[in-house]
């Protein structure tokens, strides 16, 4: 939809739409105050359960993985429990409330945006979606957040403790504290906080109203032009409320850099620390002030720099220097206004297109869809067979061919298929690509996994690997987890040399280790548990097909036994890298075994 051009044009579709969007909002909100108690009644009970069950056994697995991990020290394990019990209290405290509040929230709001977005472009009958859209949906998302709420605090947080409790220090060396230096960074801490706490809050309160008056500027202007927030239908309610709300949005800003100033400040003792001198540590103190004033005038689109000192505190590195005339590197899209006369820039792309076209949630859904096709095809030449089941419904799924092995096998071929393309970032099965800057999702937690993936695939491109050598490294990734299996499936490749065959060994290693940090993921065992159902039946029907009369009846009533025994096995997230060769891991994994 494009919008309208000149001013009364714009205001008068602007006063047509004003009835169409107050009849929606009443019946949105009529369906959020309808639905809000059940959502809620169903979170807050799941969620709190979830939370007081499994904390007991939180806790003493906590205390038990961090005294037996040998990655720390002892004066770092007495932090760590200290930090430990202190994040466990709080947890304890602020989750069951939080999960009241999330459930009104999304009780609440869920059927107003889906009552908004009923009607948006290319929906079929619109008057009757607007009614049904966020009803039922809402109940069912409920369940659904539940059930991915524990999956992440029963699996994930078993993942991620048997890493800390089985990994061993890369050098050799626990890490461990350097106690002399420790006075020094506390009283640089000190001085942070009470420096950054009266220089931030000077700087927000001095600032506050241009954002105020920048921000209106620019959502009025949105207003009556229909672009930007008020683009999309499902948007246009929010960013109403964001012209009413600006300056409580202000007054949140001012105490957001307020608090702030905490950590920032307290990061000096890191610096301190980190380059044993306190001097540095200062330095760094004094550089923050400088540091937060250019965000802010980058922010604001004011004049670039600092009037405040800038000096180096970190030894031996360059861009810390104290010439504070050198501002920090302002975004692509303030300089493009300074270059077309400060004309502001075009916001008539769809929220849509923009952001859900590439999201984290449709992405692993892409994947695990690739994981089914790939794994039929696995399943029918029988390399997954009903060993890795059996594996899987076992409890060995840290470095299972199924859960770990078969999505890194789906990456390793999304990166060959880039490789081979020149591509600059990631190109899917459907022809659909990926790019650094243009599509990507911006999220923190996506490029966690995809900036390494991108070193991947550059270095896979610059080895050159021949047909024999890509069939080598997809069998090393999807076979890792099964050594004695893994020894007679490789090919053997006589152009493999041993600096390129530990090289894909190493890709093998960190492709898997992403794999499993996915799995983490919250909605990941959700859909590893469709995966897993799809792939019984291939092997049943592929098994089925192979035997004929009652061998073939009493194999297939087999397989349905199993798929009823490991789904009920809550295993997707736990960590099995060396339990075959660790017997403390064989010994707890029991008892964490509901």
């Amino acid at each position: 939809m494009e919008p309208p051009t000149g001013f009364w044009t714009s205001l008068l579709s602007f006063l047509k739409f004003l009835p169409y969007f107050c009849g929606l909002l009443i019946l949105g909100f009529i369906k959020g105050v309808l639905l809000c108690p059940w959502a809620c009644l169903i979170m807050a009970i799941g969620i709190s359960a979830l939370i007081l069950g499994l904390w007991p056994m939180h806790l003493i697995w906590t205390y038990y993985c961090i005294i037996r991990t040998k990655l720390v020290g002892p004066v770092v394990k007495l932090l760590l429990l200290i930090a430990a019990t202190a994040v466990l209290i709080v947890w304890l405290t602020i989750g069951i409330p939080g999960s009241v509040f999330a459930g009104l929230v999304y009780g609440f709001l869920a059927p107003i945006m889906a009552t908004f977005d009923a009607v948006g472009e290319g929906k079929e009958k619109p008057f009757v979606h607007c009614f049904v859209d966020g009803t039922w949906s809402t109940i069912t998302r409920s369940c659904t957040v539940v059930r991915d709420v524990k999956d992440l605090l029963f699996h994930s947080y078993f993942s991620i403790m048997d890493d800390l409790r089985l990994q061993k220090p890369p050098d050799g060396e626990p890490y461990e504290i350097r106690l002399l230096d420790i006075p020094g960074a506390l009283i640089v801490a000190a001085f942070g906080l009470l420096l950054d706490g009266i220089m931030f809050t000077l700087i927000a309160f001095y600032k506050c109203p241009v954002m105020l008056f920048k921000g209106w500027q620019r959502l009025i202007q949105d207003m009556i032009g229909r672009e930007g927030p008020f683009l999309e239908t499902a948007c246009v309610p929010f960013a109403g409320l964001a012209i009413l709300l600006w300056p409580f949005a202000v007054v949140g800003a001012v105490l957001a850099s307020i608090l702030s100033s905490v950590p920032l400040g307290a990061y000096g003792a890191v610096v301190a620390y980190q380059e044993s001198s306190f001097i540095m540590g200062l330095a760094y103190v004094f550089s923050s002030v400088s540091i937060f004033d250019e965000y802010t005038n980058d922010v604001l689109d004011m004049a670039p720099g600092s009037c405040f000192p800038r000096f180096k505190y970190r030894k031996g590195k360059g861009e810390s220097s104290h010439r504070h005339s050198a501002p920090l590197s302002r975004p692509a899209s303030f300089d493009r206004e300074k270059q077309e006369g400060k004309r502001p820039p075009s916001r008539v792309t769809s929220f849509k297109n923009s952001i859900d076209e590439f999201n984290p949630f449709k992405l692993l859904d892409h994947l695990f869809a690739e994981c089914r096709n790939q794994g039929e095809a696995l399943v029918n030449k029988g390399v997954i067979t009903m060993k890795d089941i059996e594996e899987t419904k076992s409890g060995k799924v840290g470095s299972g061919v199924l859960n770990v092995g078969l999505p890194a096998y789906v990456i390793l071929n999304a990166l060959l298929r880039s490789a081979k393309a020149d591509s600059v970032g990631l190109i899917l099965s459907g022809g659909s690509e990926i790019t650094s800057d243009d599509n990507r999702p911006k999220n923190t937690i996506f490029d966690w996994f995809f900036d390494p993936l991108m070193v991947i695939k550059e270095q896979i491109k610059a080895e050159n690997l021949t047909e024999e050598e890509e069939e080598y490294l997809k069998m090393r990734v999807l076979l890792s987890g099964d050594p004695s299996r893994l020894k007679g499936s490789l090919p053997h490749v006589p152009s493999l040399t041993e600096r390129k065959k530990a090289d894909i060994d190493a890709f093998a290693r960190r492709l898997q280790g992403i794999t499993k940090s996915i799995s983490r993921y919250p909605t990941a065992k959700r859909r590893f548990d469709v995966l897993v159902k799809a792939l019984l039946s291939e092997l049943e029907n592929t098994m089925g097909g192979s035997q004929s009369g009652n061998g073939s009846q009493s194999q297939a009533q087999r397989l349905r036994n199993s798929v009823a025994r490991m789904l009920s096995q809550k295993s997707m997230g736990k960590t099995a890298n060396i339990r075959d060769e660790d017997p403390e891991a064989q010994m707890t994994r029991l008892s964490r075994t509901p």
